[in-house]
Parts: C-alpha cells; structure tokens; sequence
C-alpha cells in the first residue's frame, strides 16, 4: 500500500503525514507514507486544496486535516 500526503509544506501538511504515519504504525500495515510537494504532480490528481490524503493513488481527503482514527477508516 502507497500512502501519499500532497502538500507544499505547510504545517497542516506535515500534521496530516504525522497523523498517516501514526495511522499505519497503530494499524501494523506495510505501507509506505510519501510526500508529494511537487505542485504539477499534485494537481494530476485533481487535487486544488491541500493537504490531501492519497491511497493507492485515489484521492480520499481534500483541503483539511483529519485525525489519524479518521485515516484508518480509509487504509
């Protein structure tokens, strides 16, 4: 399983990779956690407020924060 996080940097940004890493270590997945800021590689997914979260390469959170109880309902 590939996790990305798109966003620039911000620290929303960073909060919601913390709280992917967090999800995956409490759930015990192989998964790998990315950080896309690349902003031409973040809009190919559509993607116009970040941070977003990304699994398997489908979009599932746009545009806010989300605790990491609400990432594993996505992993």
């Amino acid at each position: 399983m590939i996790i990305k996080i798109l966003g620039t940097g911000c620290a929303n940004c960073k909060k919601l990779e913390e709280n992917a890493k967090k999800a995956v270590e409490e759930l015990n997945l192989n998964a790998e956690v990315q950080k896309v800021s690349d902003i031409k590689e973040i809009m190919s997914y559509g993607v116009m407020k970040t941070p977003a979260l990304v699994v398997d390469e489908k979009v599932k959170i746009m545009g806010r924060v989300v605790t990491a109880e609400e990432i594993k309902k996505y992993l």
